[in-house]
């Protein structure tokens, strides 16, 4: 029972270093906030670099604590469920959850102090069949891609109308080995997140959740926007290099399941991580897939801002993009002063937003591993 121009997106929720739901992220992106601040959940002289994009929650600086992560999935699921009308139970609706790390961070504290965490809190289906009494809960762990892998699945679900409406949501917070990796591999920490500039140095990491609700209702309904399809692929290519050609194929299937073309998008939201093998992938598979029309759309991305949000930073990009083309604003790259060669004849948003009449948006999402994922979403009726 395909929707005739997408599922429509009823409730949105998201928390992220610059805010604590979808309209307070929004305004600060378009004002050119970011949310990199001095680390606060591990001890700063055991590493090179010294700043985060972190959800500042916690008691006091370097005091963590355990399911941090299931902290944020909840309040993001619960501002959704809450603006879609569902209330705060519904037993009925499957939610959907992409994550890179889980409760990654819970273990270590375990493994390292001694934090007591009961092993089922490990999993984000207790919390969610506690809080909001949901026993069909799924957790898909694929890298950066996975909210947008979990929104395919909502499609798939909604499509074969096994359900009427679903719970989508990525989550995901620093964890400390993952910090650690990365700072190794740094020789000079990144102080910024600059995506497609060509000083940029790398990404920095960042937390946050998100969360929208679909619905399989009729055309016309009021909705923050409409999905139309989700493409993904996993090429397997290298364990974090990414792959031109399945990237641009990702893009491709993404369209061809809209049954849309290129000239019909106004807006790219970019993965665009800051690193340089991510940004020239990227930039390559948008002019192989637009040809000589990748000058056309406006194209951003959020990690300046956000930092890399990994399994959240698909959704959050998805629910930007609807608030972009409702207000008809279109926040900035603020990092973003001399684009790559690659990609220096792009429409890029740099600095400041933009006003802009935005009807579609394609919203690019990519993993390590080659896990590669491209949505498509329409503006909402006036809700």
């Amino acid at each position: 029972m395909n929707a005739p121009t997408g599922w429509p997106v009823t409730g949105i929720g998201a928390v992220a270093s610059i805010g604590r739901d979808a309209e307070e992220i929004y305004r600060n992106l378009c004002a050119g906030v970011d949310g990199l601040a001095p680390m606060r959940g591990f001890t700063p002289h055991w590493y090179k670099a010294g700043h985060l994009f972190e959800v500042d929650n916690r008691p006091r600086s370097g005091a963590d604590q355990p399911r941090r992560a299931t902290g944020l999935l909840l309040d993001a699921v619960a501002q959704a469920a809450a603006d879609a009308g569902l209330g705060g139970s519904f037993p009925d609706v499957p939610v959907l959850v992409g994550t890179g790390l889980r409760e990654l961070r819970s273990v270590e504290l375990w493994w390292r102090d001694g934090v007591p965490v009961d092993h089922n809190d490990l999993h984000f289906g207790s919390a969610l069949r506690r809080r909001f009494g949901t026993y069909d809960t799924h957790t898909i762990a694929n890298a950066c891609s996975a909210s947008l892998y979990a929104l395919a699945l909502a499609v798939d679900l909604l499509d074969a109308g096994t359900t009427d409406t679903v719970i989508v949501a990525g989550v995901d917070v620093i964890t400390e080995s993952m910090f650690g990796l990365s700072d190794r591999v740094q020789p000079q920490p990144p102080g910024q997140v600059a995506p497609f500039d060509s000083a940029r140095r790398g990404t920095i990491l960042g937390e946050g959740a998100a969360a929208v609700v679909l619905r399989a209702t009729g055309e016309g309904t009021p909705a923050h926007g409409h999905v139309r399809q989700v493409g993904i692929n996993c090429d397997a290519f290298h364990l974090t290099a990414p792959d031109t050609v399945s990237v641009a194929a990702a893009m491709r299937d993404a369209l061809r399941r809209s049954d849309v073309d290129t000239a019909t998008i106004d807006l790219v939201m970019a993965h665009g991580t800051g690193t340089p093998l991510n940004d020239e992938a990227e930039a390559a598979a948008l002019r192989e897939v637009y040809g000589d029309r990748v000058t056309e759309p406006l194209i951003t991305g959020l990690k300046s801002a956000t930092g890399h949000t990994s399994g959240a930073s698909g959704l959050l990009s998805l629910i930007v993009a609807m608030l972009a083309m409702r207000d008809g604003v279109v926040p900035p790259m603020t990092r973003l002063d001399d684009p790559v060669e690659t990609a220096r004849d792009f429409r890029f948003v740099r600095r400041e937003a933009v006003d802009a009449t935005i009807r579609r948006s394609q919203v690019n999402g990519f993993g390590f591993g080659g896990v590669n994922a491209v949505a498509v979403v329409e503006r909402g009726v006036a809700r």
